[in-house]
């Protein structure tokens, strides 16, 4: 793909007003653009305190104009900054200014697909700019900057090196069939591809661990009417956000909640007790629980500890899809006297707890993260779904493999799959549809 030629400007700060402003500007030469907006040239790379000027010299707004000259840039282009006042109607003004001088509005993500496109970030270290933006906790956060920094890219780079220095020497040996490889030579290359194998391995867990930071996971709270729901939910989130009451059926549509447990995000849902009723708005809420465990990673199945209904708990557990796991939490463990534990029993995942004295809901937090896949790797890398995916096709491909005098040919054919395959992940072979799909989910001015 070549770089676009044309001039884009956008409003890079968010919709509505603040304090600031900023209007990016990005194309090959922007010098044109200086005197009009700001009656002056700039100095490249120093802020300077100018006026934004309309067509007829008025002045719209003071603020700091930014020249950066490429491909000393963001986009790797020219690029204009624009830092004034943040009031829409102002920033409007001028950002039709900039239209008026040959500037058009550019796409979502276009600004970082031009730094893509001109080799500035790589395909990962784009991808990872909207995570750090859409990052709600610290692990998020350092976890996005490490792929922004290069981390996960310069991992799959020496991997490849490894990957097409072994490709190389099987090559040349089916080069040369007539001449018998020695066994050292068959030894190196075994230990040579072992030792790729486990760093992509290595490789493939961070980026698990990066993708439960960048996704969280969604956790559904299910079971009888009155065995404590919602008072979980206000547990595991710190605040009062679901009514409670000794009132069967109160909870009548499914209340959702942002979390963060050890710095990985949780969406808890709260939905309406599974029971038998005439009541249209309760059944109503009752569907809404059954689309909400269908889309669940993870569901609670809350069970009273004094008021235990065996029956009614496998009625629920029949509408629970097998594939999706589950846990039991006997709630209200204060009334009997019982200690907070867990336990198994029949291979069924069991913790006992009380949402009402908070005993126990450490233990559950700590469970929800093991069930989860987390175990609190510091250099994980923010991974999306089509990186689990490559790596993935690179396990498979690596998985078949052996160093064997009869099998080269099939060795040489996996190897140049898997190098194909984690290529994919930073952008050297990738497709055009692809890159429109993953810039197109950028906002406006990034």
């Amino acid at each position: 793909m070549l770089s676009k030629l044309d001039v884009v400007a956008a409003i890079a700060t968010a919709p509505g007003r603040g304090g600031i402003g900023v209007i990016r500007l990005s194309g090959k030469d922007l010098s044109s653009f200086l005197l009009p907006l700001f009656g002056q040239k700039l100095i490249p790379r120093h802020a300077t305190y100018v006026p934004f000027k309309s067509a007829e010299g008025v002045v719209l707004d003071y603020g700091i104009g930014l020249y950066f000259p490429g491909p000393h840039s963001y986009t790797g282009e020219d690029v204009i900054e624009l830092q004034g006042h943040g009031g829409t109607a102002v920033l409007g003004l001028i950002l039709q200014r900039c239209f008026s001088l040959g500037a058009r509005p550019a796409e979502a993500g276009e600004f970082t697909q031009r730094a893509f496109l001109n080799n500035k970030l790589d395909l990962v270290q784009a991808e990872s700019v909207i995570d750090l933006i859409n990052a709600t906790t610290e692990q998020g956060v350092r976890s996005a900057m490490r792929s922004l920094q290069g981390d996960f890219s310069q991992a799959i780079h020496r991997l490849l090196a490894q990957l097409i220095e072994l490709r190389m020497q099987i090559e040349a040996s089916l080069d040369f069939p007539e001449e018998e490889i020695p066994a050292q030579n068959l030894a190196r290359q075994e230990n040579k591809l072992n030792s790729i194998k486990f760093e992509l391995d290595r490789i493939f867990d961070l980026a698990k661990q990066g993708g439960i930071l960048r996704e969280g996971a969604h956790v559904v709270l299910v079971g009888r009417p009155n065995v404590g729901k919602s008072s979980l939910l206000n547990r595991l989130s710190g605040e009062e956000v679901a009514l409670v009451s000794e009132v069967a059926g109160t909870t009548r549509d499914a209340i959702r909640q942002a979390i963060n447990i050890d710095g990985v995000p949780f969406h808890i849902i709260d939905t309406a007790g599974l029971r038998e009723s005439q009541d249209v708005v309760e059944k109503m809420g009752m569907e809404r629980t059954k689309q909400a465990i269908d889309n669940a990673d993870l569901v609670l199945l809350l069970e009273d500890a004094i008021k235990k209904d065996d029956s009614a708990t496998e009625k629920i557990l029949e509408q629970i899809p097998g594939a999706i796991p589950r846990l039991h939490v006997i709630n209200k463990i204060d009334l009997v006297g019982m200690a907070a534990h867990e336990e198994t029993k029949d291979e069924i995942d069991y913790i006992y707890v009380s949402a009402k004295t908070e005993e126990g809901i450490n233990l559950l937090k700590a469970k929800l993260l093991k069930m989860l896949g987390w175990h609190g790797e510091s250099g994980a890398f923010m991974a999306r779904a089509r990186h689990l995916e490559s790596l993935n096709k690179a396990k498979v491909c690596l998985a078949r493999t052996s160093v064997n005098a009869a099998t080269m040919e099939l060795l040489a054919e996996d190897l140049r799959l898997s190098q194909v395959a984690l290529s994919e992940i930073t952008g050297r072979f990738t497709s055009d549809d692809l890159l429109g799909e993953i810039f197109s989910r950028f906002c406006i001015g990034k």
